[in-house]
Parts: C-alpha cells; sequence; structure tokens
C-alpha cells in the first residue's frame, strides 16, 4: 500500500476529507493542543498544520508497522487522532481503550473511519458476481449506534459519535479496485473469499457500468465520526 501512495497522482480523496474534518472540529472547538499523536495521515498535512502553531506531533501509521492493538509507546498526548485505520483491527473496543490511555488527563481523540453503509455499488456488484455462494469481500463496518457504545465501553467521556457521506464517480469497476488499493481499503479479511475467475470478474465490470450512467458509477463511502475525551 504505502508505494501506491507515494505516486504523485495517488488517489487521497477520502484522506483529504477527514483531515480537513478534523481541522475544522479543532476550529470549532478552540483546541490548540501542545501535544499530538496523528495515526494514518499518510499525506501529512494534519501533522503540518498542527506544527505550524507550535504543536509537539507524534506521526504513525500501521503500513509503517505501528500497532493500534499494543500499548502506545508513549502518553500524555492532548490530541490524538486517528484517520481511516481502527475500522480493521481486530479488536477495535481494545484498541480504543489503548488510545483513551495514551492520552493526558483532559485530552481530546478524534477517529474517523469507513462506516457502514460505504461501497454499496461495489458490494451489489460482488453479490452478483459470487451467484448463489457469496464471498466475504469486505470487513465488517460500524455503524452510529455501534460507534456510541464502542465509546463507552473504552471510557471516553462526552462521546460524540457522526456520519457524513462522500461520492466519487469511477468509469469501470478497475478504477474503483485500484483507488481502494490505493487508499488502504481493499480487502484485509484473515480469510476472504477466493478471487473471481474470468467470467465472474467480467460479470462484475458489466453489472458495475449498468448500474452508472453516461460512462460513470457512482460509489458512496460513508465516513464515520467518533470522539470522545479523557476525564
Amino acid at each position: 500500500m504505502r508505494h501506491l501512495q507515494t505516486r504523485g497522482d495517488a488517489p487521497s480523496y477520502l484522506l483529504d476529507d477527514m483531515v480537513e474534518d478534523v481541522q475544522e472540529r479543532l476550529s470549532f472547538l478552540r483546541i490548540e493542543p501542545s501535544r499530538a499523536l496523528v495515526i494514518g495521515d499518510w499525506r501529512g498535512a494534519l501533522a503540518k498544520s498542527l506544527t505550524a502553531p507550535g504543536c509537539d506531533v507524534t506521526s504513525a501509521d500501521p503500513a509503517d508497522g505501528f500497532e493500534e492493538e499494543r500499548p502506545y509507546p508513549a502518553t500524555g498526548f492532548d490530541l490524538i487522532v486517528s484517520l481511516g485505520t481502527l475500522d480493521t483491527a481486530n479488536d477495535l473496543p481494545g484498541a480504543l481503550i489503548l488510545l483513551r490511555g495514551a492520552l493526558a488527563t483532559g485530552g481530546l481523540a478524534i477517529m474517523s473511519i469507513m462506516g457502514a453503509g460505504s461501497l454499496p455499488a461495489l458490494r451489489a456488484t460482488m453479490l452478483v458476481a459470487d451467484g448463489d455462494r457469496p464471498a466475504p469481500r469486505l470487513h465488517p463496518m460500524v455503524d452510529v449506534r455501534a460507534g456510541g457504545q464502542l465509546l463507552q465501553r473504552a471510557g471516553f467521556a462526552d462521546p460524540v459519535v457522526d456520519s457524513r457521506g462522500l461520492d466519487a464517480s469511477f468509469g469501470s469497476l478497475s478504477s474503483l479496485v485500484a483507488d481502494l488499493r490505493a487508499q488502504g481499503l481493499s480487502n484485509v479479511l484473515r480469510q476472504p473469499g477466493s478471487p473471481l475467475n474470468r467470467a465472474q470478474w467480467n460479470l462484475a465490470q458489466a453489472n458495475f457500468a449498468a448500474a452508472g450512467e453516461a460512462g460513470r458509477t457512482v460509489e458512496h463511502f460513508e465516513i464515520l465520526t467518533l470522539s470522545g475525551w479523557k476525564k
């Protein structure tokens, strides 16, 4: 994934949206952290904006070996931001507990992930291609209600969960798959379904194209944002 992201033309619209959203939240709350941990900001845009006013920023990414399901190597952060990584954790409740443990008292955590309702066109296409034996193609995703329950379970104070949609159009199923891979959103299941054979792939491409208009098919991404404080 990392080598795909280093290309000059690598898609980053989902990460860019998450970064802009976090910046707006921090501005609205008038938060100026002095020490922050930023996870998954592979373009470095959020880290750069936080560093400018004097914040000490630690950047980490699972693609570089950072493990979200183990105790954090440092604590005492007054801001932790996780961008598009936690939804693939095997133990999401445990990862949230560890994240909260890395916060200083009074610290804020903001976590953006792909939420339930994402990729409906791809899901429908895969169901058609798989036929009578549908295979697991995407990892389970969290909705707003489950997100709130997870924050409470992890011990966050004043938990807030909201969801927003982002649509993008694609000229082919192949271009959608390429975008997902470049943004780290492809299948990460330990036991994924069998690869599609040529006939199934051709059927999937035709079905995806038929779902669109004028040679473009719109895919929907639902971005779930969870935030909470350590009191």
